[in-house]
């Protein structure tokens, strides 16, 4: 009886498992079989392990093996288990030398033994170094992205015949071709929006001076925006900018959004770790599945989660689909996704800001006294209510987008760096008040906390009482309120708000309208 071992990474969400790829060549009538829960495209891998190690130049005895991957417990997915299984069957096979201590082992084959590149390097080798591997084999396409982990070993390899040399293999190993040349790793470069090439500057919207404010406000404090005008007004030009007056990514932060869109195959590593807030405009036929994740098999993120730390742009948000609309009731709440299967259960980070851009009616000319709007005031209600009332219940910062009149580019016109420094100013404000907390901005600070810090006899908290008692605001909207309240006296210096920040926060949460 002859066993080979081996290690590799299955993922779930973002968090990694170690996975024993066991081989084992008993004396029985020749056959492959792969147990352990694969999926579909797991279960193939053996005819490709077959046929690349053929390609090896050396042929496997006529003998039964079966590869466990255990725990068989753990769902596991995809072709990156390739190479493992690969390696543990050569060394059950006697084609190699022992076990390798330490060492993961990620990859899918071709039939002629080369090595492609797999999703979520990333993730994976972090979760590896965490449970003590030092050692790790990779596809030489991923290889510039696995070198963004510091703290292990990588070595790339292009071919299975080239890993078995590596490995100390006892048989004569063919000549492959040499591996294509990589591109270095750039350093992340410090991010710029005045001066870099192709960002988006806040000076190019004309006017709309209450709407900028009401973007600096949201940038601040980390809360969603939702931006209410005709066409042509700038809604999206605004959105557009936001990201560029968001601080840059932490070091944390960073690498939990680069491994997000590692794992979702937008990565490009050539351009070092994500360190600005990213940017996610899906279109408005989006499924479900696309904007939260999912998907057969092994779930995978959607553009909420690849707007971690970033922003969610929602394009004519009443056009998207109720259920899509509806599905993000819960992570504007809680910051994560969690999507369940019979078999498990992925979690994904999801702590965006949204930002809704849409039209006051079906022809967007309900403005003022929509003497232009062609719309029945029943077709008008049914447009804007598409948008549920728990939904914008969760929007701290609504703001009207009015058409205006601009001859010429006003001389004092703010760029996105000004405007990117009074956030910085008021973020740091914020992350010293947070500091032995949980949280890192006013929006998701918890509603009871807040009003302990505030006092529950301030009179901000009675002016909050106060609107609560008229209807004006809901219980979830008086806490909303108070969060932007916070942010800004953040935004003007203050060490608490006063009622005049409640004032404008109501203002703010309102379209103008106020108390």
């Amino acid at each position: 009886m002859s066993i080979g071992r081996a290690e590799t990474i299955s993922l779930l969400g973002l968090e990694g498992h170690t996975v024993t790829v066991e081989a084992h060549l008993a004396h029985a009538l020749p056959g492959f079989v792969l147990v352990g829960l694969p999926d579909a495209s797991l279960s193939e891998s053996k005819e490709r392990v077959r046929a690349a190690i053929a390609s090896c130049g050396v042929t496997l005895p006529p003998r039964k093996i079966v590869v466990n991957l255990a725990p068989a417990s753990l769902p596991k997915s995809g072709s990156g288990f390739d190479l493992g299984i690969a390696v543990a069957v050569m060394h059950a096979a006697g084609l190699l030398p022992s076990h390798q201590e330490n060492a993961v082992f990620l990859g899918e084959l071709s039939l002629d033994g080369t090595v492609h590149p797999i999703r979520g390097i990333l993730p994976a080798l972090h979760a590896a170094y965490r449970q003590g591997r030092t050692v790790a084999y990779v596809p030489m396409g991923n290889a510039a992205e696995a070198q963004l982990v510091e703290d292990i070993d990588v070595r790339p390899v292009y071919h299975l015949s080239e890993l078995a040399t590596q490995l100390g293999a006892d048989f004569d190993v063919p000549v492959i071709s040499p591996a294509p040349p990589q591109p270095p790793v750039k350093a992340p470069a410090p991010y710029s929006p005045a001066g870099a090439p192709g960002v988006k500057d806040l000076s190019d919207v004309l006017g709309q001076e209450n709407a900028k404010y009401a973007l600096e406000v949201a940038a601040a404090g980390g809360h969603n925006l939702l931006l209410v005008g005709p066409p042509g007004t700038g809604k999206t030009m605004l959105a557009e900018r936001l990201p560029g007056i968001l601080p840059e990514l932490t070091s944390t932060q960073s690498l939990e959004v680069t491994s997000l869109h590692s794992l979702s195959g937008t990565f490009d590593p050539s351009q070092g770790l994500i360190v600005t807030p990213p940017f996610e405009a899906p279109h408005h036929t989006a499924t479900p599945a696309a904007i939260v994740g999912g998907g057969s098999g092994t779930p995978r993120p959607g553009a909420a989660s690849r707007a971690h730390h970033g922003v969610l742009f929602l394009d004519e948000a009443p056009e998207f689909s109720p259920r899509v609309l509806q599905t993000l009731r819960q992570p504007l709440e809680g910051g994560s996704i969690v999507i369940q299967r019979a078999a498990a259960t992925a979690h994904y980070p999801a702590r965006f800001q949204v930002v809704l851009a849409a039209n006051p009616c079906p022809c967007g000319n309900a403005i003022g006294k929509g003497d232009l709007c062609v719309c029945t005031s029943l077709q008008q209600r049914r447009y804007f209510s598409r948008l549920s009332g728990p939904l914008l219940d969760r929007i701290d910062v609504q703001v009207e987008v009015l058409p205006t009149l601009v001859t010429g580019r006003p001389a004092t016109q703010e760029t996105t760096a000004t405007v990117k420094a009074r956030v910085q100013n008021a973020r740091d404000r914020a992350t010293r008040r947070l500091l032995d907390t949980p949280w890192h901005t006013n929006a998701a600070v918890a509603g009871a906390w807040l009003r302990d810090l505030t006092g529950r006899a301030h009179p901000v908290m009675k002016e909050l009482d106060r609107a609560t008692d008229t209807g004006a605001l809901t219980l979830r909207g008086a806490d909303r309120a108070l969060r932007v309240a916070w942010t800004l006296a953040d935004l003007d210096g203050r060490d608490s708000p006063r009622v005049e920040h409640v004032h404008r926060a109501i203002t703010l949460r309102m379209r103008g309208q106020g108390l």
